[in-house]
């Protein structure tokens, strides 16, 4: 009965997001919370508060805490946010975003978006041709 004194503003009371919970490559009995079609690869903590923080909502990461099914202990895999998802009045902050599983399903919808996710992608293309064509020129000065 403790908790139904604290208010839903309160940092305890913030939901919790893992990035296991929004990871493909994890099953259901590994932590995933959402359907694998609308997973994402190996998200991040930082990854899922930046775009929990660019739509409005008040975001707390946490980053020495890692989920407790997690049997891997990289850094890469840990962190968890916090978000809040109601006022102190007990109404949505956000509207469209009333419960956990929408703030997650649109976490996993916009994190492939990001600047960061979309430049690692064209990076490794780009640093693929100028080792190809290294190969090229290699092979014309044997000859």
């Amino acid at each position: 009965m403790a908790w139904a004194a604290t208010s839903p503003a309160d940092k305890e009371r913030f939901i919790c997001i893992y990035p296991a919970y929004l990871n493909n490559k994890k099953t259901i009995a590994e932590g995933r919370r959402i359907p694998m079609d609308k997973a994402i690869e190996n998200p991040t903590s930082i990854e899922i508060q930046d775009v929990c923080a660019a739509i409005g909502l008040n975001v707390l990461v946490e980053k020495n805490k890692l989920y407790p099914r997690e049997w891997n202990r990289d850094v890469q895999y840990r962190g968890r946010v916090r978000v809040q998802l109601k006022l102190e009045d007990g109404n949505p902050c956000l509207p469209q975003f009333p419960t956990r599983k929408s703030v997650m399903l649109y976490a996993a919808e916009t994190i492939p978006k990001l600047k960061t996710r979309t430049q690692k992608m064209g990076g490794s293309d780009q640093n693929l041709q100028p080792g190809e064509g290294g190969k090229k020129g290699k092979g014309k000065k044997k000859k």
